[in-house]
Order: structure tokens, then sequence, then C-alpha cells
């Protein structure tokens, strides 16, 4: 059995968590400061390691790098490998998440209902695959509409205008793995 880790190891680890996901969100000390109202030379310490953290500088930060407490404190694993999902609603659809780390490739399973019928088109940053799980969706990409059955498999780059939602006809379950730029599903040939 593995001794756990000290508190004052603990500490030494956050510096570099603080600014790696920083960094892998793209954001600048400046940014984080504003957005905190943590000024940038208290943020500049703690990403050093020269201030230790507080509890509430850290909540400030995990909530501003939308992360769980836990990544970034390096909280040790329960031995429980399941997720465990906390549906939430996310315009009218419901959304489980099925991965814990919200700085890698996510997974989710949503359920639109069959009311979530109206294109609404949006852009962002990444690459989404979406597999039909039951039911059937619409999906728009660009100027291409689509509707896509069970087992049916869609991926697109997020940077094109895009929305997928129910036909208008039943509900639809569907299976999204999104990645940030330059994240991307896998193939490994066997």
């Amino acid at each position: 059995m593995d001794a756990p880790i000290s508190v004052d190891a603990a500490l030494d680890l956050v510096a570099p968590r603080l600014r790696r996901v920083r960094e892998h969100r793209g954001m600048t000390l400046t940014e984080v400061a504003d957005q905190t109202g943590i000024s940038k030379s208290t943020l500049s310490r703690l990403e050093t390691g020269q201030r230790r953290p507080t509890l509430e500088l850290l909540l400030r930060l995990a909530g501003i790098y939308k992360v769980p407490l836990d990544e970034l404190v390096g909280a040790p694993d329960v031995g429980d490998p399941r997720t465990r999902l906390k549906p939430r609603e996310v315009n009218g659809r419901t959304v489980l998440p099925l991965t814990h780390n919200a700085n890698g490739v996510q997974a989710s399973k949503i359920v639109i209902p069959a009311s979530q019928s109206t294109p609404k088109p949006r852009v962002h940053e990444g690459y989404e695959w979406l597999y039909v799980l039951s039911g059937r969706m619409r999906l728009i990409i660009g100027d291409e509409d689509m509707v896509l059955g069970v087992g049916e498999v869609a991926e697109f780059e997020t940077s094109e205008p895009h929305w997928f939602g129910s036909t208008g006809e039943e509900p639809a379950e569907v299976l999204s793995v999104f990645g940030r730029p330059g994240e991307r599903m896998h193939h490994r040939a066997t």
C-alpha cells in the first residue's frame, strides 16, 4: 500500500498544475486576474510556488478554468473508476457527462427532446464526433442538412457553423465526443 502524500508535498504540486491548466485554456495571467479579481502578482507567485494556495483562491481558479477542484490539487484516486452521472439541463437538453476531465476530450450522452428541432447554428473552436444511440437526429454543418439514424456517425470541425437536434418526430439520444483544438479521436489499426 502506498504511503499517503504529505500536505506539503501535495501543495508543492499545485503550482505546476495551475500554470498547465491556464496555458491549456490559452489564457494570460492578466486575463485570469481580470476575471477572478486575483492580482497578477499573486497568480504568478501561485504558479511558481512562491505562495501557498488557499481554498478561496483555488475555488475561484477552478471556476474560471472550469475544472474540478480535485484536479487542481491532485486529489488521490478513491479507487472507484466509475463516473457518477449527474445529468444537467443545457439549452433544453439533458446532458450526462461520461468523463471527469474537463481539460481533455469530453464525452457526453445527450438526450434531445422532439421539441428541439429549430436550428440555431453556432461556431466554436474544437472537433466533435456524434453517434446516434436512439431516434433520429438532424445535423446541419455549413450548407449541409442531413438526418442520421441509429448507429450512424458524424465528425466535424466545430469552427464550421453547425447545429444538431431532433427531426421533430421523436426524441434522439446521441453520444458526443468533443475535443478542443488539436484534440481528436484517434483510430488504432489492429
